[in-house]
């Protein structure tokens, strides 16, 4: 009999580049990786779940300065720990998957590139190290563990509308920024420096809080003329702030609309669901069962 060939998912896809033969130790660490449905895979994800939340502790005990002062220098070797247990996942990784620049530019992949490089930025930048706290965004796996699969597909439905929507806002964002701008100014002229509208961009700064229904009170116009115009800007924040809420809502009906689905999980990474007419795993293009 033919020797027994050992089976490893076809994700070669022709809009895929760089994909490459995985040997048998690389399938088999994409297993306990990437994979859910074994007992190494799961438990996998639930030490680096756990090692997250000591991590973004480690950070959050650090910053407060009573518990810097005693326990600073064990904090901070706890932070180096984690850090290099991230950056050996990572390299581990992208060593067990086909196409290693689509994982690298992938959700995932970028919020676990993100988690390990702001302890590496500190050495150059002080306190950029707090930005170790991005961590948190791969607590997200938790959803894969437990396979709560409505909950990925509804922050699938979210990304969805936010792709749709950006331009939109975008748009929206330039026409706020030049009605503050006119705002600010005519504040500036109408009030002056007596009032504590002292320059343009701070007469800004009084529009951006009160047309975002902030009102800090720092600053507050004096006139009869002033008192008007703050009136107007703040009947207007009000509307303006139900437009991109509407925009967002509807691309999120859009979204439903077309997220008819099959219950088909992929092979290889997991993912539970697909498009009705899916051949191929739409995160990493492995051919999907019939």
């Amino acid at each position: 009999m033919p020797s027994q060939q050992i089976q490893q998912p076809n994700i070669h896809h022709d809009r895929f580049l760089g994909g490459e033969k995985l040997s048998p130790w690389q399938l088999k660490l994409n297993e306990i990786i990437f994979g859910v449905e074994t007992p190494a895979g799961r438990a996998f994800d639930i030490a680096l779940l756990i090692a997250i939340v000591l991590s973004i502790s480690a950070v959050m005990l650090e910053s407060v300065v009573d518990i810097r002062i005693q326990w600073g220098p064990q904090l901070l070797i706890a932070e180096w720990a984690f850090t290099f247990l991230f950056t050996v996942e990572y390299i581990l990784r992208m060593a067990c998957v086909q196409h290693r620049f689509r994982y690298a530019r992938s959700f995932y992949g970028i919020i676990d590139l993100l988690s390990i490089l702001p302890t590496f930025l500190g050495i150059f930048v002080a306190s950029s190290h707090s930005l170790v706290v991005l961590r948190a965004l791969r607590l997200i796996r938790i959803f894969r563990i437990l396979k709560v699969v409505h909950c990925m597909r509804e922050a699938e439905l979210l990304w969805v509308a936010m792709k749709a929507t950006i331009n939109k806002i975008t748009v929206f964002m330039v026409v706020v920024m030049a009605i503050v701008l006119i705002m600010g100014s005519t504040m500036y002229l109408i009030e002056g420096e007596d009032a504590g509208f002292t320059s343009i961009p701070k007469s800004v700064y009084w529009a951006i809080v009160t047309i975002t229904t902030v009102g800090y009170g720092d600053i507050a116009p004096q006139t009869a003329l002033g008192q008007t115009l703050a009136a107007i800007v703040m009947l207007l924040g009000y509307g303006l702030i139900i437009v991109p809420t509407g925009m967002f809502s509807v691309e999120i009906i859009n979204a439903s609309k077309n997220s008819v689905r099959k219950e088909v999980p992929c092979p290889h990474c997991t993912l539970p669901t697909h498009e009705l007419d899916a051949l191929f795993c739409n995160r990493c293009g492995t051919k999907l069962p019939d």
